[in-house]
């Protein structure tokens, strides 16, 4: 009996699951109620656990043996209030699972669920590290993802591989996309500010307006993808956020610009930070200044091309080839990133588009189709077997 027809006999067991962690949604690092309820249904199936991973995160092992492969989870929601009338519509206000972290929660303890039984059977040789994940969606304090501090803590120095899913509500429910090599981006972000000479609005040539000066360097930012950046490459730098002035008659100091860039290539990344600081230099040959820092965020997520297949060969075994399709590059970023570049991995997306109703991710409508509950369990869990099978 495969893992799906296994899988599918939990679907009312996966969507209890889900609609308790959706009700309880809790921020990044603070997954406290979340980690009690991994443990607590880990225990159920007789499987211990290591608990303060990463600040909050959970590990735990299946198998005997030398471990093999990583399955991974984030656990954190976003701070958006949800809009969805719902029963199992968050409970903190403020709080909500609106990247469906909570999905991802429920399916890899689907995966155990499945996993921990061939175990006790005899079924499976090798062992299996089920990685639960913090803080995906932002860095702490100390300016580290969840996924971050999981590699730098030694989490996946013991296993050879490590595969994680994304629910994605835009795309039809059940179907599986992939890609090798680069998937997702690197994500940076800037603060900049350009300095002028504050005045009177009435006597604009006695000050040097800042505004007219930001106007300048945003379309020189404006520039850089579309005029300095081969065509052939990927790349996208945004201003997000311009804030100057308080009043109608009085020309500010400064204006402050937010921003992000995204890239898949090292030195695509390179050239972005140096055309910004390029960019903003505009204001200096005007006769202002400026101040500019460049944070590094997230790296692109880049998939092991051998792991990848692994991947794609089980998903149309199970699912059709009909419902497993080649992955767009996305511009979002994911910090499972750090995790590809410590060991060889996979990471790949799982639609679960709920209806007709447009509910994108990071947005308070978000919601899934929960038959792709048992999909997801099914594959993390073929992908841990199809691996511990192959011969080392």
């Amino acid at each position: 009996m495969s893992y799906l027809t296994r899988a599918l006999a939990l679907q009312e067991k996966l969507t209890a699951i889900r609609r308790d962690l959706h009700a309880h949604p809790e921020l990044a690092f603070q997954e406290v109620r979340t980690a009690q309820r991994i443990v607590e249904t880990l225990h159920g199936l007789g499987i211990e656990c290591e608990t303060g991973i990463a600040r909050t995160g959970v590990i735990a092992y299946l198998g005997e043996g030398k471990l093999r492969i990583g399955l991974r989870a984030d656990m954190d929601a976003l701070p958006l209030t949800e809009a969805n009338d719902v029963e199992y519509k968050s409970q903190n206000p403020g709080v909500m699972h609106a990247c469906g972290h909570d999905a991802h929660v429920t399916c890899l303890l689907g995966a155990a669920t499945l996993l921990s039984e061939d175990f006790k059977q005899g079924k499976l040789k090798g062992s299996v590290k089920l990685l639960f994940q913090p803080a995906e969606e932002t860095c702490g304090a100390g300016g580290k993802s969840g996924g971050q501090l999981m590699v730098e803590e030694g989490a996946l120095d013991d296993v050879d591989t490590v595969v994680g899913l994304h629910i994605t509500s835009t795309h039809p429910a059940n179907e599986v996309y992939v890609r090798a090599g680069p998937f997702m981006a690197a994500a940076d972000t800037f603060e900049g500010e350009v300095i002028g000479r504050g005045g009177h609005g009435a006597y604009q040539h006695e000050a040097l307006d800042p505004i007219w000066l930001a106007a300048q360097v945003v379309t020189a930012i404006h520039g850089i993808v579309s005029r300095r950046m081969k065509p052939t490459e990927h790349g996208v730098i945004s201003v997000c956020s311009m804030h100057a002035g308080t009043t109608t008659n009085v020309i500010p100091e400064s204006v402050q610009l937010l921003g992000t860039t995204r890239s898949f290539d090292p030195k695509v990344r390179e050239q972005l930070h140096a055309d910004l600081e390029r960019a903003f230099a505009v204001a200096r040959a005007l006769g202002g200044d400026y101040k500019l820092e460049i944070q590094d965020g997230y790296h692109a997520t880049v998939n092991d091309p051998q792991m990848v297949e692994l991947v794609r060969a089980l998903a149309i075994d199970l699912l059709g080839s009909e419902r497993v399709k080649e992955a767009e590059l996305q511009m979002g970023a994911e910090d499972f990133s750090f995790m590809a570049q410590a060991k060889p991995a996979a990471f790949f997306n799982l639609g679960a588009k709920k209806d007709t109703v447009h509910r994108p991710h990071h947005n308070p409508v978000f919601d899934i189709d929960e038959h792709a509950l048992p999909t997801g369990a099914a594959l993390l869990a073929e992908a841990a077997r199809r691996y511990l099978m192959l011969e080392k």
